[in-house]
């Protein structure tokens, strides 16, 4: 597998910073988990944070907080070993994680020519999908009223800008008009997000998007 697609240094940054809504920091994890690059530069931005931390001002703190702090960090513990997390399938394991496996837990909802999708609960700030396009049929022509990012978790599709396969995130924002299309033969899954809602140019787009949430 070979990602040509990167998360840019100011996603990373906020990332690291924990600046980003919740259905970003989705993405970008799982971009992470599979690109050698980005999880590199991150522990790089991560390491400039902790450095920072390290030059500012003390605080006053109250007694009890040192312990109120461990035990927070036991249950977390707790947590993640009767959780491991794991791959699953085509999902990298902090997409399996948050969804309790693979595809086959997914509850999919069709939406019109084969195309399936599945909204994801996420904090306030973006909204998160998954998507499930079969080989060869496009997405409607659409804008964007703010981000959207675009991952590749099985196939790959194609756009005016360019291709997009396992691992590559496409980031668009309100100056991009595109039309995904998947290639033929493997159905392509993507995890997509958005701070905002698409500008479809279709009439039928257009009235169905108030119930696909898009």
């Amino acid at each position: 597998m070979t990602i040509r697609h990167h998360l840019t240094d100011q996603l990373l940054m906020a990332y690291a910073a924990g600046e980003l809504p919740e259905a970003f920091n989705l993405v970008v994890a799982t971009h992470v988990s599979l690109c050698d690059e980005c999880r590199a530069k991150l522990a790089a931005f991560e390491a400039v944070g902790g450095a920072m931390m390290e030059m500012t001002d003390t605080v006053a703190m109250s007694d009890d907080s040192l312990a109120a702090c461990l035990d927070r960090i036991d249950g977390l513990s707790q947590a993640n070993a009767r959780r491991p997390l794991r791959r699953a399938g085509v999902f990298p394991a902090p997409l399996a994680d948050y969804v309790g496996g693979g595809p086959e837990k997914v509850k999919w909802r069709a939406v019109g020519m084969g195309v399936k999708q599945a909204m994801l609960s996420t904090g306030r700030g973006a909204s998160a999908r998954l998507l499930y396009i079969p080989g060869g049929q496009a997405v409607p022509d659409h804008g964007h009223r703010g981000m959207e990012l675009t991952m590749v978790l099985q196939g790959a599709f194609r756009d005016e800008t360019d291709r997009f396969g396992r691992g590559d995130v496409e980031i668009a924002d309100a100056s991009m008009q595109h039309t995904p299309i998947a290639e033929n033969g493997e159905v392509c899954i993507c995890l997509a997000v958005t701070d905002a809602p698409l500008r479809f140019n279709a009439i039928i787009p257009r009235l169905a998007q108030p119930f696909l949430g898009i």
